[in-house]
């Protein structure tokens, strides 16, 4: 089986993993605060400002429970998000408000968000689809001059920059996803990014069930009742590991050597499929943007998707669709409610395998796949 996604885990990792069993610290710990400075550094931020957390999900929700949202309170988030965003604004009692985005890219441009943002909006949600940064900047100046806050759901951009500025960092609140389909992988785990140094101290308190100290042995050296709690509000534990953390540590340095190869890939692709008759590629990147490659999409007349990707899986290559329209999802409440944009882009869009596992000859065997199929669509019979 050709994989959508598969991490890339070596000696390297093992390595790690193998120094956390001999110090015998698998919980919060150096390794934790390592990571998180690492991280900060390639934020290009101090580390006071970024959380290891146990997922990007407890990000999102995190981001969101730190606002203190009320029952009429809207978030404004794009309607191909994953189902976390959407459930981490729903679960705080306020209501998501999914906005159109541009077909070819999936992103939000900023008047998809003007048409979606109301007197009631606190906050935006914008992914960053794929990889590809988007109408960020633009979006950014919007909000802070609305007084709304912004949170980036950049799961999907790791190593996604606009003129040197990672992704991420050009919001209030931001938030990365390291599971095991990601770029940079620590099994299950995420990072979340606070501009506000004051914000960023409350959020790391929230995310170990809100105490003051994250270490009763720490604790212990500057109190002499180090097992009083000092509790100034209720949290819960969501903290990463220096299990986790080892790992990430590793991964990082080897994220340039994977998002290269990535960009080799799509490359690849684009070459061989620019001229294919009756598929869209995705649309080049802005001047001054730079792609983490998470996805890579194409887009194929309507009817012909669905047949393709069953046709593909028979020959052994995994392909999906993310992300399905969360405005058609009964449990938020929008049906009913029509965004040109979102369906004409679910309609069409394929997201082909993309991973440095993948070798040049993998990828033109998907290519040859995906080849047939439209072939054998276009002789079956009317």
């Amino acid at each position: 089986m050709i994989n959508l996604f598969q991490p890339q885990m070596g000696a390297e990792e093992l390595a790690a993993i193998a120094g956390v069993f001999d110090d015998q610290w698998l919980g919060h710990g150096p390794r934790t605060k390592a990571f998180e400075s690492a991280f900060a550094d390639h934020l290009g931020v101090g580390p006071e400002h970024v959380v290891f957390l146990n997922s990007g999900t407890a990000g999102l929700f995190l981001a969101l429970e730190s606002l203190g949202l009320q029952p009429d309170d809207e978030v404004v988030l794009p309607s191909p998000s994953f189902l976390a965003a959407a459930n981490a604004v729903q679960l705080t009692g306020a209501r998501p408000v999914f906005c159109d985005v541009d077909p070819r890219t999936l992103n939000p441009a900023l008047e998809h968000i003007e048409q979606a943002v109301t007197a009631r909006t606190r906050a935006v949600i914008a992914l960053h689809y794929g990889g590809y940064p988007g109408d960020i900047v633009r979006i950014a100046e919007h909000c802070r001059n609305q007084g709304i806050t912004l949170i980036e759901d950049a799961a999907c951009s790791v190593a996604s920059r606009i003129d040197g500025r990672v992704v991420g960092t050009f919001g209030d609140l931001a938030m990365w996803s390291f599971d095991a389909m990601k770029v940079l992988v620590t099994g299950d785990g995420g990072m979340i990014y606070v501009k506000d140094p004051g914000a960023a101290a409350r959020i790391r308190r929230l995310a170990y069930h809100g105490l003051t100290q994250s270490s009763g042995l720490g604790y212990a050296r500057v109190s002499a009742r180090w097992w009083e709690m000092d509790v100034p509000e209720p949290g819960r534990r969501v903290i990463g590991n220096d299990l986790t953390a080892a790992i990430g540590a590793v991964q990082l340095r080897r994220l340039p050597d994977f998002v290269a190869r990535r960009k080799e890939i799509v490359a690849l692709y684009e070459s061989e499929l620019r001229t294919m008759e009756g598929v869209s590629t995705p649309p080049a990147l802005p001047e001054g943007h730079e792609s983490t490659h998470y996805f890579y999409w194409i887009q194929l007349p309507p009817g012909v998707r669905d047949r393709v990707a069953r046709d593909l899986l028979t020959d052994g290559i995994y392909t999906t669709f993310r992300y399905a329209p969360l405005h058609k999802v009964p449990a938020y409440g929008h049906a009913g409610r029509e965004l040109p944009g979102v369906e004409w882009a679910s309609e069409r869009t394929l997201c082909l395998p993309l991973h440095p596992g993948l070798s040049d000859a993998d990828v033109l065997t998907v290519v040859s796949s995906l080849r047939k199929a439209l072939n054998a669509g276009a002789q079956a019979p009317a």
